[in-house]
């Protein structure tokens, strides 16, 4: 879904706002390279920008703007201000998005050749406004932004039925739960199947969190898969070299008591609405180089020599040296 929230184009980044911003410094202005996607433009540190997005949310009944720009004759710009900042919006009737296409100071009592409204003016006269429009490279931001954000739910999604199973067998048991489609449609992309289990003998027992994983057919070697399962790995225990993996099995173990900590920390972050973080890979660890060739371009992990599975991407010069893969490493035949 596209949000309809006011949002500024690339070229009011660019031209208009070079000063105001709240945060040290300014976003890029030069197209769309290096925008992040899960920063939405409407969410941007500048006052006009805020002010923007507040009088034009999701809901048109609760639009709050001043009225038309009446400088503006060939195109509709409904006025925002704040302080001294003021702003132009034009509504995308047909897509249904907000976009700020101009904004500006207020100077010398709308007389100064640099006044906002001066502005808009002269751009009026000279047909410029047309140019203010958004643009194709405007449109792709959205729909990144938008992609971002159907991601973010997606994973989010997974996170709260990952807690939610997790809080029915934290003390031992096995549940499947449906793993949602991507797209939020009823297709079927998968199941998991959670197993808490108490294992040991009565001098050392641990608690050990088996995780299967069954997509369908079409996402078992798609990023997509490897998302959802990284997901929800993720959730259960972060650190990327915990878990043991055979085939789309994975297993954990832990020290008793400490799943049920854990579900206490990702409720809290679930009902913020934030995904759990992973903890990196933290040392150098020995693999196959044709593993790590591979593994480095399509994201997948690879098992070390220590036995641990670890995804290759980060560089491994900089991370002290496993010590058990190192001494493994050396029994080796020459």
């Amino acid at each position: 879904m596209i949000p309809r929230r006011a949002r500024p184009t690339l070229r009011v980044l660019q031209d208009d706002l070079r000063d105001g911003w709240e945060s040290p410094h300014a976003p890029p202005r030069a197209g769309v390279q290096g925008l992040d996607p899960l920063s939405p433009l409407s969410a941007l540190p500048h006052p006009i920008i805020r002010k923007a997005a507040e009088s034009f949310g999701d809901d048109p009944e609760h639009d709050t703007h001043l009225g038309r720009i009446k400088s503006s004759t060939r195109l509709v710009m409904l006025e925002i201000k704040t302080g001294q900042w003021r702003g132009g919006v034009w509504v995308d009737q047909e897509a249904g998005v907000c976009w700020l296409i101009a904004a500006g100071l207020a100077k010398g009592g709308h007389k100064d050749h640099d006044d906002f409204y001066e502005r808009v003016k002269r751009a009026d006269s000279t047909d410029e406004t047309e140019r203010w429009l958004p643009t194709d490279d405007d449109r792709r931001q959205l729909k990144r932004e938008a992609a971002a954000t159907l991601s973010i739910e997606w994973e989010c999604d997974i996170q709260r039925r990952i807690v939610e199973v997790l809080r029915t067998i934290a003390s031992g048991g096995t549940a499947t739960f449906i793993l949602p489609h991507p797209s939020g449609t009823a297709g079927k992309f998968g199941e998991c199947t959670l197993t808490v289990a108490e294992q040991g003998d009565s001098d050392f027992k641990y608690e050990e969190v088996i995780v299967e994983i069954d997509l369908a057919s079409e996402f078992r070697t798609s990023e997509l898969g490897w998302q959802a399962t990284i997901r929800i790995l993720t959730v259960i225990n972060p650190p990327e070299t915990g878990w043991d993996r055979v085939g789309d099995t994975y297993s954990t173990i832990d020290d008793i008591g400490n799943l049920a900590l854990r579900l206490d920390q990702l409720q809290e972050i679930t009902d913020r609405g934030e995904l759990a973080q992973s903890h990196p890979n933290n040392k150098a660890h020995y693999a196959h180089r044709r593993s790590l060739a591979i593994s480095s371009v399509v994201g997948l992990s690879v098992r070390s020599m220590c036995g641990l599975f670890f995804v290759p991407y980060q560089n491994h010069e900089t991370l002290p040296k496993c010590q058990a893969c190192e001494e493994r490493y050396e029994t080796l035949p020459e």
